[in-house]
C-alpha cells in the first residue's frame, strides 16, 4: 500500500502542471470532441511510459543518448507550429461555445493531433520514464504498487480534466473568453519550446 501511495502522490504532483497535452485535453473538453478517445490515449500512453520505467526502461534508454536531442526537436518543432495555429485563431476567428455550431474534427485528427502532444514532449519521458522509474527503485519488492499508482492519477487526472471542462462551458459561450484562451495556449506553447531549447545549452 506504501508504493501505490508513494506512486499516487508523485504521478499527480508531476501531472499537474499546466502544460501543452493538458491545455489540448481541456480544450477538447471544453468543445465536447472525441472527449473519451482523448482521455483514453493520454491515460494509456502514460500508463506505458510509467510501466516501462519502472521495469528498467530508462536503463535502455541511457544508452541511446541520439534518442533525447530528436525528442526534443521534434517537440519544439510541433510546439511552435501549434502556438502559431493557436494565435491566428485568437487573432481571425470569432469561436464561442455553442454546441449546435461546433464544427466537427475528425476523430484521426483530433488523434494524431493527442499522441503528437504525449509523445514528442520530451518531459513526458522525464517525469515517466526516468523520475518514476529512478524513484520506484526505492520501493523494493512494491514497484509494480508503485507503478499502479502512478497509472492510477494519470487516469484520475485525464479523466477530471477531460469531463470537468464542460463546468467551464458557459465562460465559453463568448468568443472574448477563446481568444483569450487561444492566446494563453500559443504562449504555453512557445514557452514550452524555448524551454526545451534552452535545454540544450
Amino acid at each position: 500500500m506504501l508504493g501505490y501511495l508513494a506512486g499516487l502522490s508523485l504521478g499527480f504532483s508531476l501531472i499537474l502542471a499546466i502544460g501543452a497535452q493538458n491545455a489540448f485535453v481541456l480544450r477538447q473538453g471544453l468543445k465536447r470532441q472525441h472527449v473519451f478517445l482523448v482521455f483514453v490515449i493520454c491515460a494509456v500512453s502514460d500508463a506505458l511510459l510509467i510501466t516501462a520505467g519502472v521495469a528498467g526502461f530508462a536503463s535502455v534508454i541511457k544508452q541511446l543518448p541520439w534518442l533525447e536531442p530528436l525528442a526534443r526537436y521534434a517537440g519544439v518543432a510541433f510546439l511552435v507550429a501549434y502556438g502559431a495555429k493557436s494565435m491566428w485563431q485568437a487573432l481571425n476567428t470569432s469561436e464561442r461555445l455553442v454546441a449546435s455550431a461546433q464544427e466537427e474534427t475528425s476523430a484521426i485528427k483530433i488523434a494524431l493531433t493527442c499522441l503528437a502532444f504525449t509523445w514528442l514532449n520530451p518531459h513526458v519521458y522525464l517525469d515517466t520514464v526516468f523520475l518514476l522509474g529512478a524513484i520506484s527503485i526505492q520501493y523494493p519488492g512494491q514497484q509494480v504498487e508503485f507503478a499502479l499508482g502512478g497509472v492510477s492519477a494519470s487516469f484520475l487526472f485525464f479523466a477530471a480534466l477531460a469531463y470537468g471542462a464542460r463546468l467551464l462551458a458557459p465562460i465559453f459561450e463568448k468568443p472574448l473568453a477563446w481568444r483569450i484562451f487561444d492566446v494563453l495556449i500559443a504562449l504555453v506553447m512557445w514557452l514550452i519550446a524555448v524551454k526545451l531549447l534552452l535545454l540544450s545549452h
